[in-house]
């Protein structure tokens, strides 16, 4: 009876630390579907705790299934014929260890929940595109470079957008009678994200 609550407990715990991992991911997309662009960076202080929650999810749900698979003690049979509770159960071990690996993984696929807002551009006189990098901070995976680049894009005059979590910046190319550098840094401010000035 310990060994299963032990083993239920263990289970909890690694799909606590994979939700965790991703939380600094889950926020932006969360916000572009809710509508609120501000709170997106809420959790990015997480992102630096990443790989240690998910050593944590890994040994925790291996702990789980260590002790659901281990030969039961000769006293344990007694048990053997009750009917085992739904978190005793081989199909909840299996749903926790799935939805922990889409978790942790969330980040390499939640771009495919940002819409393409790009827009169609008609360059009238060349001369009149400009591109601006900006050094922004609190990137921390490609779910927080969607999010930049579908506020971004919301503008008019927008030709590309190309944010580096890992360069810590934001290249934006645009028509400059259509839009400014003002309204783009608005746009990426507006997103939770902060532009840094470069020093």
């Amino acid at each position: 009876m310990k060994t299963e609550k032990t083993s239920k407990n263990a289970a909890y715990t690694g799909l606590f630390a994979a939700v965790a991992a991703s939380s600094c991911c889950i926020p932006p997309v969360i916000a572009l579907i809710a509508g609120v662009g501000g709170s997106a960076s809420a959790l990015s202080w997480m992102e630096p705790f990443r790989p240690y929650l998910i050593g944590l999810a890994v040994i925790a749900i291996g702990y789980a299934w260590y002790a659901y698979l281990k030969p039961k003690k000769a006293d344990d049979c007694c048990e053997v014929d009750a009917k085992p509770k739904w978190y005793q159960t081989k199909g909840f071990l299996i749903g926790i260890t799935l939805f922990a690996a889409i978790s942790i993984s969330f980040p390499y696929y939640s771009h495919i929940f940002y819409p393409d807002n790009k827009k169609e551009i008609v360059i009238v006189n060349q001369s009149d595109i400009q591109t601006i990098k900006f050094n922004v901070q609190g990137m921390t995976c490609t779910g927080c470079e969607e999010t930049i680049k579908h506020a971004v894009n919301e503008l008019d005059g927008i030709l590309d957008v190309i944010p580096s979590y890992e360069n810590e910046n934001t290249e934006v190319k645009f028509d400059k009678t259509k839009t400014s550098k003002a309204a783009i840094e608005k746009a990426i401010n507006s997103t939770g994200y902060k532009v840094v000035k470069q020093k």
